[in-house]
């Protein structure tokens, strides 16, 4: 048995890779960077795994070779190249029947969505750790929210969510997704939250986390039935949320906003209410409260359809779904761009305004 690398950025034939994958009913994840391929005496694929950022997925061994010690060599190149990489807090998104071999190398199983996945990482302490340093924001209170967004970007519909919440509970708790996989990344979604909500009190804004999985960077090679696919995200996502993040933070109810536009993230929220509310879990249930978005002429305000009227360069609608701190940073960020940007904006200042009454922390 031979091992080699593939990097699937110059690689230009894959198809061999593709159709070993196929036989394990799983398909090929183009987040992957980086492949770690076994080979037998035939040159015959026998066991592959690959690297997405800090991940590892779409691990396989063919049949005729289990229980021969390949996966825990290929468990042992995949760890090895990760570390070459730079990347030593790992997860693993896998089929339960490889969980046993990724604890005996090291790793622990954080979440389950048996008998499709399971959730691991090479550590038997961070959670705890990133868990401990979050209660250093508990806020006592009978109600307390927690909302958690991607903001790609801020818009005048998440600043109404966050007011309406903040209506109903004593302190609200906002999460930011930390991918990186939208038009605006994390660094600037984060930022343009963080201005957009300097008008607001009691809230906590909090930094992304690899435990607020995003559905940008789960897996979607496990199943053919991407439905499926998408109920094992939400199903791992809201798990670790009340497992773990909500008693951190004593969190009792979480905000969503209606969804009328997007199918995928109206069934989203149904879940929300299921695996937060009603299964029978060891933690606590956290009330889930669905407030109505905002509206402006008749039309919900979206993130996707500022980022429309974004490409449209329509600035004189886009003051009417963004706020000041959102449209000024995207008159500065398109400005050597746009040529319709209005006088009004041209001459306004782009420096960022610093406000005071919020407590923002680096979790």
């Amino acid at each position: 048995m031979q091992f080699a690398y593939i990097d699937v950025k110059t690689s230009s034939n894959l198809k061999e890779l593709i159709d070993f994958l196929a036989k394990s009913d799983l398909s090929f994840d183009t987040q992957i960077e980086q492949f770690v391929v076994a080979y037998n005496a035939n040159d015959d694929i026998i066991a592959g795994g690959g690297i997405s950022g800090n991940i590892i997925k779409c691990v396989a061994i063919n049949e005729a070779y289990r229980g021969e010690g390949v996966a825990l060599k290929l468990a042992t190149e995949l760890i090895n190249l990760a570390y070459e990489l730079g990347r030593t807090q790992l997860f693993i998104y896998t089929k339960p029947e490889y969980e046993i071999l990724f604890k005996s190398c090291g790793f622990y199983t954080i979440a389950t969505a048996y008998p499709n996945v399971v959730l691991l990482e090479n550590s038997a302490t961070r959670l705890t750790k990133y868990c401990n340093k979050l209660a250093q924001n508990y806020i006592q209170g009978e109600k307390i929210g927690a909302i958690v967004m991607n903001a790609n970007p801020f818009t005048l519909g998440h600043h109404y969510l966050i007011q309406q919440a903040l209506s109903y509970c004593d302190h609200l708790h906002l999460f930011v997704v930390g991918e990186n996989a939208s038009l605006f990344s994390y660094a600037e979604r984060f930022d343009l939250v963080k201005q957009g909500i300097a008008d607001l009190e009691n809230l906590t804004l909090h930094q992304g986390s690899d435990y607020i999985i995003s559905r940008a960077t789960f897996p979607n090679y496990f199943l053919k039935d991407k439905a499926l696919t998408e109920s094992l995200y939400v199903e791992l996502d809201l798990k670790l949320f009340r497992h773990y993040i909500a008693p951190s933070l004593g969190i009792t109810h979480r905000f969503v906003g209606t969804e009328p536009i997007c199918a995928i993230t109206h069934q989203y929220n149904q879940k929300m209410h299921y695996w937060l509310e009603q299964a029978q879990l060891s933690s606590a249930p956290i009330q889930v409260i669905e407030l109505e978005r905002n509206y402006y002429a008749g039309e919900p305000i979206s993130a996707s359809r500022v980022r429309q009227l974004l490409k449209n360069q329509d600035w004189q609608a886009l003051s009417h779904f963004v706020p000041q701190t959102t449209l000024r940073y995207l008159a500065q960020k398109y400005r050597e761009k746009s040529d319709r940007l209005p006088v009004w904006l041209n001459g306004e200042s782009t420096d960022l305004i610093h406000h005071k009454g919020n407590k923002y922390e680096n979790n």
